[in-house]
């Protein structure tokens, strides 16, 4: 039997058209059971299922690891652009860029640092030094070194035997240069030196090396006429700053230390140090020298320094052993009335300018304090203030002679006191030396007759109209009293003194209206004016201004304690001439009156230095003098508590020298002061002083 063919079309046989197939007939249900053997046959069996999962879940597994991968791809084609990025920058830097970098190092890591100059020689006039520069070994200690090894502080504190706490301090002080080795001790021994050079490794970041310490070798002779150095402070580094001056210079604090301190400095040098980037120095890329600063020669004369300190401090010692407990202070002035050069200035008690080189220690600062009452840092000659007395009288007698309030020739009689007129209180004024006489200005001055004063300054004061209302206080002022001297120190170094008057009794109410509480000025102030009391206030310097300007003529010179400027190689810098501050007329008749009065006072009896230039037998015909005394009363509760004063001049016929000495509590001027003057003229009677160096003009000084 053949099996039935599938049903379908034939291919149209040769002459048959095509047709239309015929419509297959079917038995009922026979469409249900077809279609539900075709959805059997489209559904796969249970073991293909399983196998579809797996291949689902390995199918995802692989997607997961492809999207990953590309992740990873793309992180490392950005990491690669990075990396080329930072090959690229760097090879740009040291090859396209290579000279400009290195530029660029260079100015940063080189630091100047100014290199202090030597400080110049201030001399006598006979050319010894008398303050120098001495080379020192100085220890120093690096910061950094230091910050990173701290146990090297503390063995170093061992070696030189200083406390740990100074070295801190020296290295915590911003004065110090942040690129130089700090210093930490000045002046150390040889054995300190030896061990550190022996022991290296213990002591990193230390050296030894040299330093220019200033030197006062005659120790406290002239101490505050030469005054001293230290550290330049806050207030002078802001003045100072422009002429070149740097934290932790050192600058001239007073005297002719600070007075010609621009020539003293010299010239600061520049060293240009190579710092690493750390801060650490490495190296030195270049110096400029410093120059050495300028010589000061002075007129004063060392020898003759010396004699009058020595005669000054052993009146002082004698007087104490003698019932003067208070006498513990004094000074002398020695002055050329021809130019006013100063030929030598002492004040005691002194001190030693040593003390301030590298800081002052405590010990000597406690000395300092402990004598507030006679301050060793006090200038007496030119800062101490005293009520002149008796040496006033020559602005007295001046203003009188020249007005014609008297001549040569008046004569007035002196019963030993003086009442003021229609008078009610304390009206008499009695003669404190001379105890009466008949006398005309000569006699007055040489015998210092009180009264005598006492009647110009009452007539003086009564006859404002004719007269006018301040002619002694136009003669004082002439004079140099109540004037600033004009010598050649700092600005406020040198007191102006006080003369009494109307106006200085309202000024100094208006200062301190409990201390002066009354501006009342009347005929009894006058007379205390007259004869150098009352608020009249003059120092030292002044006293032998006025004497000198006498003795020349009348020209008053400005006192001068340098004559020139040297420079190291010799060459003269600068000569300090004389500066004329001012005249005093007086007629040759009037100023011959007053002079023979001078010259009477130590010559003859009655003079009230008359006991004391016999008694010490002094040579007048080889030194022909002339002065005055001067006693004043500082307390109106104890007469007895005077200050001696004593000016002199000569020789008399062409005055070479003026000496004024002031012994504050010491008694009378003939007792205390005028001894120490004759002393010392008796000295430059053996003793001429020789002329400046060759290099200053003829005549100065």
């Amino acid at each position: 039997m053949t099996p039935p063919r599938p049903p379908g079309r034939r291919p149209p046989g040769p002459g048959r058209s095509p047709r239309a197939p015929r419509p297959i007939e079917r038995s009922p249900g026979l469409e249900e059971d077809q279609e539900h053997l075709l959805r059997q046959a489209a559904r796969p069996p249970a073991s293909s299922l399983k196998r579809l999962e797996e291949e689902e879940k390995e199918l995802a597994r692989r997607t997961t690891s492809v999207h990953a991968g590309l992740r990873l791809s793309f992180m490392g084609v950005v990491i690669l652009g990075l990396f080329s990025a930072v090959i690229f920058r760097l090879w740009s830097l040291q090859v396209l860029n290579s000279s400009q970098a290195l530029k660029s190092v260079t100015s940063i890591t080189t630091r100047p640092v100014t290199v202090t100059p030597p400080r110049g020689l201030i001399e006598a006039r006979g050319g010894q030094v008398v303050v120098s520069d001495k080379v020192e070994p100085v220890v120093t200690l690096n910061r950094q070194v230091a910050a990173n090894d701290p146990a090297v502080i503390s063995r170093l504190s061992v070696a030189l035997n200083i406390p740990v706490a100074q070295i801190k301090a020296d290295l915590a002080n911003q004065q110090n240069s942040i690129y130089q080795p700090v210093p930490v001790e000045v002046g150390v021994p040889a054995s300190s030196v030896v061990y550190l050079a022996e022991h290296r490794s213990l002591f990193p970041g230390v050296s030894v090396s040299d330093v220019a310490e200033r030197q006062y070798p005659y120790k406290s002779l002239a101490a505050q006429t030469l005054g001293y150095v230290g550290d330049i402070n806050s207030a002078q580094l802001q003045a100072l700053q422009k002429q070149g001056y740097t934290a932790g210079d050192v600058i001239g604090q007073s005297g002719i230390e600070a007075e010609y301190e621009k020539f003293l400095r010299g010239q600061p040098g520049v060293r240009n140090i190579l710092v690493d980037a750390a801060g650490v120095p490495v190296g030195t890329k270049s110096v400029t020298p410093a120059k050495p600063g300028d010589e000061v020669v002075l007129n004063m004369d060392l020898a003759l320094e010396k004699t009058a300190q020595s005669y000054l401090a052993q009146e002082l010692s004698t007087l104490q052993a003698t019932g003067y407990p208070g006498a513990t202070s004094g000074s002398v002035v020695v002055l050329d009335p021809q130019n006013g050069a100063v030929l030598a200035m002492v004040s005691l008690p002194s001190y030693n300018p040593q003390w301030w080189v590298g800081g002052i220690s405590e010990q000597h600062y406690r000395y300092l304090t402990s004598l507030s009452a006679s301050d060793p840092l006090l200038n007496r000659a030119i800062q101490g203030e005293y009520t002149p007395g008796s040496t006033f009288k020559i602005a007295t007698a001046t203003a009188a002679l020249r007005t014609g309030l008297i001549t040569p020739y008046t004569y007035i009689n002196d019963p030993g006191s003086f009442t003021i007129p229609n008078c009610t209180g304390n009206c008499t004024f009695i003669d404190a030396e001379s105890g009466g006489c008949y006398c005309n200005v000569t006699k007055a001055i040489a015998i210092s007759d009180d009264v005598f004063f006492y009647t110009m300054g009452f007539d003086f004061f009564v006859n404002q109209r004719r007269y006018g209302p301040d002619p002694i206080q136009k003669a004082a002022a002439q004079y140099g009293f109540g004037r600033q001297p004009g010598i050649d120190l700092p600005p406020g170094s040198a007191n102006t003194g006080q003369v009494d008057s109307p106006q200085l009794r309202q000024y100094l109410h208006r200062l301190a209206p409990k201390a002066y509480p009354y501006t009342y000025y009347g005929p009894g102030d006058a007379l205390e004016t007259a004869f150098g009391q009352g608020e009249t206030l003059v120092s030292p310097i002044q006293l032998a201004e006025a004497y000198s300007t006498f003795a020349n003529g009348g020209t008053r010179y400005a006192p001068r304690l340098a004559a020139e400027i040297i420079s190291p190689s010799g060459k003269v810098v600068k000569r300090i001439k004389p500066k004329v501050l001012g005249h005093v007329p007086l007629s040759p008749a009037d100023h011959a009156a007053m002079l023979q009065g001078f010259e009477d006072e130590v010559l003859t009896p009655g003079g009230t230095a008359y006991q004391d230039f016999v008694s010490l037998h002094y040579p007048y015909a080889q030194m022909p003098i002339a002065g005055k005394t001067g006693t004043s009363n500082v307390s109106a509760t104890n007469p007895n508590l005077t200050d001696s004063l004593y000016v002199a001049f000569g020789p008399v016929s062409h005055p070479t020298y003026c000496i004024a000495a002031v012994i504050p509590r010491a008694g009378y001027g003939a007792g205390a002061a005028a001894p120490v003057v004759f002393h010392i003229f008796e000295w430059l009677i053996h003793h001429p002083l020789p002329k400046l160096r060759p290099s200053a003009p003829q005549g100065a000084g």
